[in-house]
């Protein structure tokens, strides 16, 4: 197998700068593929699709008959960012976390940025994530979101965009870590040659985070996933990083509050718990708070954390920043609490609950993505070049009878990225999602997880919609040493 019938297409290329010619510091890749015996790449990829299903990297799909164990389909070529395109991509993401963070700070407490009418009030008031419950919450450190999925794409002429914000329960993480084990098991020697970036560090670093949100007086700080359980998507995610991270794996049925804590029944007795990294929705985390009718969650939580008593991650209420409305204001927001321009650019966005923006979108149906403002998963959207006219129609009528639910967008042509397939290499469309840690410091693990559309000329890339993912290989400067 080699690369010379390789079509990069009319997109931006992750591997290629033009066809045959691979873009600097990723030649070592392509000569090593080249260089494979006649189906060896193939033996490799059956080969790491069995670590995965062993270590556990698996997901489900919601309403799936073929029972709850998948894995997450993987493609064995690595996605390369460059160290430049990295440190542009890491000053972006931590200026928008930061400002993020600001923000849902702000409409908690004094909603300066509702009074200076830099958002719309009524658009937070209108979100469904906006919490009320949570008006004069004071979290740990002042900080909400101290996990992050950011998701970005790339445009023919390549540069980056911000698609969107993931501030309340982000996932993929385990996809990141785990990929990597099974590349460096599958190709040894290459990480070296190549100088890439590990990622590794993340459950330490998530751990560091927990522990910062501890008061400094407790001393050997009990932290703990918490999950709903076996039956949901991200189940063994949560399994994997209470594995990594050495800490106990719960459900709400094993935590009770008492005098003013939260504790964990183990077979010695209650355990105090000092941090929780939630898995968790907010409607779901505390019945006596939330949707009264929850099993998942546990009663008194919440006043328990708001005694600060017990840290929380992510804090609740942060997901109205996820509101895919609120998104087309980032750089408003950027520019409000940080007096900067936007680094990392949004696609342009039309809100329909806007007269002349909800026209615009429905008179363009047929080129614009429509999404629901929070939906996710690739759920709830119209992607108009590949939609048919009652599948317009059905929209179209979905925008007029709740237009605060939906948004438009231009059709980005994400950038592409060679793919296995059978016995030759095709290009496929790819995203990425960097994940950002906020504790004593804001750090963006080197990496994240690219997500990659397998079906040809798709433009979805989530998993439940049939995508799969690739390891991502950050690499390090050439100068650096």
């Amino acid at each position: 197998m080699n690369f010379k019938d390789y079509d990069p297409g009319p997109f931006y290329d992750e591997i290629f700068e033009t066809p045959g010619h691979a873009r600097p510091g990723v030649e070592s890749l392509v000569d090593l593929l080249h260089n494979l015996e006649k189906g060896d790449l193939q033996r490799r990829q059956r080969a790491a699709e069995t670590i995965l299903l062993n270590l556990g990297i698996t997901f489900n799909v919601y309403g799936a008959e073929q029972g709850v164990e998948k894995i997450f389909p993987f493609d064995i070529i690595p996605r390369t960012i460059s160290a430049k395109d990295w440190d542009y991509i890491e000053r972006g993401v931590k200026q928008r976390i930061f400002a993020l963070n600001e923000f849902i700070k702000d409409i908690y407490s004094d909603q300066k940025i509702l009074k200076d009418g830099v958002v719309p009030k009524e658009l937070i008031l209108s979100s469904e994530p906006y919490r009320k419950e949570c008006i004069g919450l004071h979290p740990p450190k002042g900080i909400w979101a101290h996990i992050t999925g950011t998701d970005l794409v790339r445009d023919r002429d390549g540069q980056f965009y911000v698609l969107e914000d993931n501030l309340r329960c982000p996932s993929g993480v385990s996809y990141v870590l785990g990929n990597r084990q099974v590349l460096k098991q599958t190709f040894p020697g290459i990480f070296s040659a190549m100088r890439v970036r590990p990622v590794d560090a993340y459950p330490n670093l998530l751990l560091q985070v927990m522990d910062h949100l501890v008061p400094e007086s407790v001393r050997d700080p009990c932290r703990v996933i918490l999950t709903p359980g076996i039956h949901n998507s991200a189940y063994f995610e949560h399994s994997f990083l209470a594995r990594q991270m050495g800490i106990e794996l719960v459900q709400g049925s094993d935590l009770v509050v008492s005098d003013g804590f939260v504790y964990m029944k183990t077979t010695r007795g209650f355990q105090r718990v000092d941090a929780i990294y939630r898995r968790i929705d907010d409607d779901f985390l505390d019945p006596k708070v939330f949707r009264s009718d929850s099993l998942l969650g546990c009663p008194g939580l919440m006043e328990v954390y708001m005694k600060g008593h017990v840290a929380l991650i992510n804090a609740p209420g942060t997901g109205v920043a996820d509101d895919k409305a609120v998104y087309r204001y980032v750089p408003k927001i950027i520019r409000y609490y940080m007096n900067e321009d936007c680094i990392l650019p949004n696609v342009p966005t039309y809100l329909a609950e806007n007269p002349k923006e909800r026209s615009h979108i429905i008179d363009n149906l047929k080129d614009m993505v429509v999404k629901e403002t929070n939906a996710s998963g690739g759920y709830g959207m119209l992607i108009g070049p590949a939609s048919t006219y009652r599948e317009r129609k059905l929209f179209e009528d979905k925008i007029k009878a709740n237009p605060r639910n939906y948004i438009g967008q231009p059709v980005i042509q994400l950038s592409r990225s060679p793919i296995l397939v059978k016995n030759r290499y095709e290009g496929r469309h790819v995203d990425l999602r960097p994940f950002v840690l906020y504790g004593k410091d804001i750090e963006v693990i080197p990496g994240g997880l690219t997500r990659v559309a397998l079906k040809k000329n798709s433009l979805v890339v989530n998993s439940s919609q049939g995508g799969g993912s690739k390891d991502t290989w950050v690499l390090y400067d050439s100068q650096n040493e």
